[in-house]
C-alpha cells in the first residue's frame, strides 16, 4: 500500500525549462568561431553543469548554471558574460503546469512531499503562483545536495514521518529520479515526458506519461 509520494517538481509538475536552456546554448553556439550546433553546446553545458553539482562545496543551482555555463563559452571561445547569457533562465517566468497535473493532484489522497533540486525561492514562488498546497517540500538549496544523493530522499521520507517502502518517488530524469530512489529502496515512477523508447525506463517500477496516469498505481 502506498501511503505517500515523493515528488519532483521540474518536468514532472511543471514543465522544464528546456527550451530557454537551448535558446542560451544556440546563443554560445553563434558566438564561437566554430560555429557548433546548439544541441552539442547544450550537451556539453549539461554535463559540464553535472560535474560542477557533484563537486564541492555546495553551490545553489543558479551558481552551478552559470559557473558551467562560464566553462563552455570559455571552451568554444565564446565572449561574453555568462551570467548575463544565463539570465533567461533565471527571468522569474513561472512554467506551465504540465498535462495531467491539476487532475491528479485534486484527487490525490495520500500526502506529497515535494523534492526539488531547485533553488529554495525560485521553487515556492513556482507553487504559490499555480496555488498549489503540498505537505512537504525539500530542496536542494535547504539540503546541501542535489539528486541522486540519498540525502534528498531522506530527507523528504522524514518530512512525511513514512519509510523508503510506504512511497513512490516520481520524476522525469533516469539519473536523479529514477536511480536515485532506487538506490535509496524507493520504487520509483519515470515521467516520460520526451516520448523516450520504454527500454530506457526498464529500472523504473512505472513508467508513465504525466500525472494523471500516476492514481492507477496507488490503489
Amino acid at each position: 500500500m502506498i501511503k505517500g509520494l515523493l515528488l519532483d517538481f521540474y518536468g514532472t509538475v511543471v514543465e522544464d525549462d528546456d527550451s530557454t536552456m537551448l535558446a542560451i546554448a544556440e546563443r554560445v553556439a553563434a558566438g564561437s568561431p566554430a560555429r557548433p550546433a546548439g544541441s552539442v553546446v547544450m550537451a556539453d553545458w549539461e554535463r559540464e553543469y553535472e560535474a560542477v553539482a557533484n563537486g564541492t562545496p555546495f553551490r545553489n543551482l543558479r551558481d552551478c548554471a552559470v559557473q558551467s555555463l562560464a566553462t563552455v563559452m570559455t571552451a568554444y571561445g565564446c565572449p561574453g558574460d555568462p551570467a548575463e547569457f544565463g539570465a533567461g533562465q533565471f527571468s522569474g517566468q513561472v512554467l506551465p503546469l504540465r498535462p495531467g497535473t491539476r487532475e491528479f493532484l485534486s484527487g490525490v489522497t495520500v500526502p506529497i512531499c515535494v523534492v526539488s533540486d531547485a533553488d529554495h525561492a525560485v521553487l515556492t514562488a513556482a507553487i504559490a503562483h499555480h496555488g498549489l498546497s503540498f505537505d512537504a517540500v525539500v530542496c536542494s538549496e535547504r539540503v546541501g545536495a542535489y539528486k541522486p544523493h540519498a540525502a534528498m530522499f531522506r530527507h523528504g521520507l522524514a518530512a512525511l514521518g513514512l519509510e523508503a517502502g510506504d512511497v513512490l518517488h516520481v520524476g522525469d530524469s533516469l539519473r536523479a529520479d529514477v536511480a536515485g530512489a532506487n538506490a535509496a529502496g524507493i520504487r520509483s515512477v519515470w515521467v516520460n515526458r520526451r516520448g523516450l523508447p520504454a527500454a530506457d525506463g526498464a529500472s523504473a517500477t512505472y513508467v508513465i506519461g504525466d500525472l494523471s496516469e500516476l492514481a492507477g498505481h496507488l490503489r
